[in-house]
């Protein structure tokens, strides 16, 4: 992933313990003291935020854990390779396409920003302009050639970024 991939999920652990955490159990604490927390739906509703709150940090962990930061400026990207964007035509119909080679986490295949781990990024990685390649899919096989390779920072060509709003349990 990305270093931007990376601080964004660091940034949502830190708020997610630092704040959301706490105002969570704090509201589940004056709940609490309403009384009978069995018919209490402030109580409940807090106690399963909490539940969530900790999934999520279970798995954010995980990630952070498990991460591989690459930074893709560093690379020159003569050849395909994580972060690199990649303008192809493909051979049957001469549309150009262009994809961002990202990280799981930071892919938005409807804008284009491709899972390093998906078919069409493994077909194109370590290609160079002018290579041609196939790719295999259901119901067809697709051909393209390389046109271009450049460096697009990742960050700037997505359109789903999270903020602290969206971190938030509500």
């Amino acid at each position: 992933m990305s270093l931007e991939g990376y601080d964004k999920l660091v940034e949502e652990f830190k708020y997610l313990v630092e704040v959301e955490k706490p105002k969570v159990a704090h509201e589940k604490l004056v709940a609490a003291a309403l009384g009978d927390r069995s018919e209490n739906a402030d109580y409940q509703a807090a106690k399963e935020k909490l539940r969530f709150i900790d999934k999520r940090l279970f798995y954010l962990n995980k990630m952070i854990q498990n991460a591989v930061v690459i930074d893709p400026s560093l690379h020159n990207h003569e050849k395909v390779s994580f972060g690199s964007s990649v303008t192809l035509c493909n051979l049957e119909n001469d549309n150009e396409e262009r994809y961002t080679l990202c990280g799981v986490l930071e892919s938005e295949p409807e804008n284009n920003l491709i899972s390093i781990h998906s078919p069409l990024a493994k077909a194109m990685l370590g290609k160079e302009v002018g290579d041609d390649f196939k790719i295999k899919l259901p119901k067809e096989v697709k051909e393209y050639e390389i046109e271009k390779i450049e460096y697009i920072n990742i960050f700037s060509l997505k359109k789903n970024i999270r903020t602290k709003k969206d971190f938030a349990f509500h």
